[in-house]
C-alpha cells in the first residue's frame, strides 16, 4: 500500500463489489455481465483496485438506454460498466456517511434509514392538516444537474483530491447513444449511476432544502430525490409558492416542468368549495377523496393514498406478458414458486396503504389463473365459471400457495 498514492484499500473495493453484485445485472458499453466480471473476480477487482489507488482510473462511457414512462415518452438511464459501478460504489461509501448527516429530515430518497413508505405516511398525515399541496415536477432533473454548483456543493463537505478527482472523471465521463455514437457531458450526472442519487440529494439540498427551511419555514414537505411534495395551508400559499420556486429553480439552472407541476385540493368531507384538481401521484400513490369507516362505524370521505391506476396498468401488463395459459404443462406449485417473490414485492410496498385498492390487481391474477386451468383441464375448457370455482377450492385447500390466498384463504374471483 506504500507505493499507492491514494488511500483506496482492497477492502473497500472489495466491500463495494459484494454491495454491487446483488444489484443491476445489465452490461455496460463493455457489454460484460456481472457473472461475467465475477468469472474472473480477483483478477478483475485487483487490476480496478490498482488504477484506483493510483489515480490512473478513467470511467468508460455511459451506456444509455431508453425506459418508456407511465405518462409517456421515455426515461433515459445511464447504465456503467460492472466495475465502473464498483469504483463509484467505493467512492459513494466513502463519501456517504459525512454528506448523509446534513441531510434533511424530510429527504427521503436514497438515504440509508429512509423509505418511500416513510416519505408517503408523512405526506398522508400533512394532507389531514393541510388543504393544499403544490406536486413538484423537475424537468429532466438528473440530465440537467449543473456540474460547477454541484462541485462547489460538494467542495463545503469534502477536502479529498482524490474523491473529487473522481467524482469529476464521472461527471464528465461521455454517454454512447443506442446508435453507438459518444456525446460529452456538460451537466447532468446519470440516471442509473451508482454514486448519482447521492450527488443529486446533495445538489437539492441546497437548490431546494436549505431555502424552504430558510425562505419558507411554515411550509412542510416531503422529498424524495427529485419528487416533492409541499404543503400549504392555502391556494393562495401554495401559488405564491410555485412562483417562487420557479425563480429559485432557475437560479440553479433547472427547470418545473409547467405541465406536471401542480396546485392540488386536499378534498375531503370536512373541507368545503372546490378546486379542478383534487388529486395527485406520489411513490406510485394516488392521494385522493376516497370512502372511509371512523372509530364509530360511519362512512366519511377521507384524502388517502393508494396504488395509482399508472402502477396497476404497469403490474397487470406485467401479469399479462406472463401468458399463464401457455405454461399450462406446468403444475401450479412451479408458477407459484415462479411468480409469488413478484407478487410479493408488489403487495408489500403497494399494500401498506388502503390495500383494497390492491385487489383489483389480484383480482385479474386469478382470472389469468383460471385461464391456465381451463388451458390445462379439457373439462373446464369453455367453462370460465366452473373454472373459477375448482380455482377457488384449491386456494382454500392450499391457502399459502399465493400472497393474497394467503391473507383471504380463497382466490378473488368465481
Amino acid at each position: 500500500m506504500a507505493d499507492k498514492p491514494l488511500p483506496i484499500t482492497k477492502r473497500m473495493v472489495w466491500e463495494a463489489y459484494k454491495l454491487v453484485e446483488g444489484n443491476g445485472k445489465a452490461a455496460g458499453v463493455d457489454g460484460q455481465s456481472l457473472e461475467a466480471f465475477a468469472g474472473d473476480l480477483a483478477n478483475n477487482l485487483y487490476k480496478l483496485w490498482n488504477r484506483l489507488a493510483s489515480g490512473s482510473y478513467f470511467p468508460p462511457p455511459v451506456r444509455r438506454v431508453e425506459i418508456p414512462k407511465s405518462g409517456g415518452g421515455v426515461r433515459p438511464l445511464g447504465i456503467p460498466t460492472v466495475a465502473d459501478r464498483v469504483a463509484q460504489m467505493v467512492i459513494k461509501q466513502y463519501l456517504e456517511p459525512g454528506l448523509d448527516g446534513i441531510f434533511d429530515p424530510d429527504s427521503y430518497g436514497y438515504r440509508p434509514g429512509k423509505s418511500a413508505h416513510q416519505a408517503v405516511e408523512q405526506t398522508r398525515k400533512r394532507c389531514w392538516s393541510h388543504d393544499w399541496v403544490l406536486d413538484l415536477d423537475i424537468k429532466g432533473f438528473f440530465d440537467t444537474i449543473d456540474h460547477d454548483l454541484l462541485m462547489r456543493a460538494l467542495r463545503k463537505h469534502c477536502q479529498e483530491d482524490w474523491v473529487l478527482l473522481y467524482i469529476d472523471r464521472w461527471l464528465k465521463a461521455p454517454v454512447q447513444l443506442p446508435n453507438g455514437q459518444l456525446e460529452e457531458r456538460t451537466r447532468g450526472t446519470p440516471q442509473g449511476g451508482v454514486v448519482s442519487p447521492l450527488l443529486a440529494n446533495l445538489f437539492l439540498h441546497y437548490a431546494f432544502d436549505t431555502w424552504m427551511r430558510r425562505d419558507n419555514p411554515a411550509i412542510p414537505f416531503e422529498r424524495y430525490a427529485d419528487d416533492v411534495i409541499c404543503h400549504c395551508r392555502s391556494r393562495q400559499e401554495a401559488e405564491g409558492l410555485k412562483a417562487a420556486l420557479e425563480q429559485r429553480l432557475a437560479d440553479c439552472h433547472l427547470t418545473l416542468h409547467p405541465e406536471k407541476t401542480c396546485v392540488v385540493y386536499c378534498k375531503d368531507s370536512n373541507r368545503r368549495g372546490s378546486h379542478p384538481l383534487i388529486q395527485f401521484t406520489f411513490l406510485g400513490f394516488a392521494f385522493r377523496p376516497r370512502m372511509a369507516k371512523n372509530r364509530w362505524g360511519r362512512i366519511f370521505t377521507c384524502f388517502l393514498p393508494a396504488v395509482s391506476p399508472q402502477a396497476l396498468k404497469r403490474m397487470r401488463d406485467r401479469i399479462r406478458s406472463w401468458r399463464l395459459p401457455q405454461h399450462a404443462p406446468l403444475p401450479l406449485v412451479d408458477i407459484a414458486r415462479m411468480i409469488n417473490p413478484v407478487l410479493d414485492g408488489w403487495w408489500r410496498y403497494y399494500g401498506r396503504f388502503y390495500p383494497t385498492e390492491m385487489w383489483k390487481l389480484f383480482t385479474y391474477f386469478d382470472e389469468r389463473l383460471g385461464a391456465w386451468l381451463r388451458k390445462k383441464h379439457k373439462q373446464y375448457k369453455g367453462h370460465c365459471g366452473r373454472s373459477l370455482r375448482r380455482l377457488n377450492s384449491i386456494a382454500k385447500r392450499m391457502p399459502g400457495l399465493f400472497v393474497h390466498w394467503t391473507r383471504l384463504g380463497h382466490a378473488t374471483v368465481g
